[in-house]
């Protein structure tokens, strides 16, 4: 088995080749920036196309609920699994409360690190 396959091997050498492979990943992701008003939110990300992509399948800005959206960078298809647990979280809080969820972050965040 190769020491790359799994992100719990470590290589000979100590190392983690998939937390690697993730850092490098999201330091080569366009930047995103959130800037927060007194009556409202901007978040505004950069997007690079390459030829064989398609323009419209890259989002880096996604909704999660009517009132909450979420930024994401690195390896897309990794905040695509972390955006459809926050949406589904979110379903979720608004069927057992009859409310908004506001702790949303912290629940994906420690979904995330399992």
């Amino acid at each position: 088995m190769g020491y790359d396959q799994a992100i719990v091997v470590f290589s000979p050498e100590g190392r983690m080749y998939q937390v690697e492979y993730a850092r490098k990943a999201v330091e080569r992701s366009p930047t995103l920036v959130g800037v927060v008003f007194q009556n409202g939110v901007v978040i505004a990300a950069t997007k690079t196309l390459r030829k064989l992509i398609v323009p419209e399948s890259i989002e880096k800005v996604s909704k999660i609920d009517g009132h909450i959206i979420a930024a994401s960078c690195g390896i897309l298809s990794d905040s695509r699994v972390l955006l459809d647990y926050a949406r589904v979280r979110s379903q979720v809080n608004m069927i057992t409360y009859d409310r908004r969820w506001s702790r949303i972050f912290q629940t994906v965040s420690r979904n995330s690190r399992k």
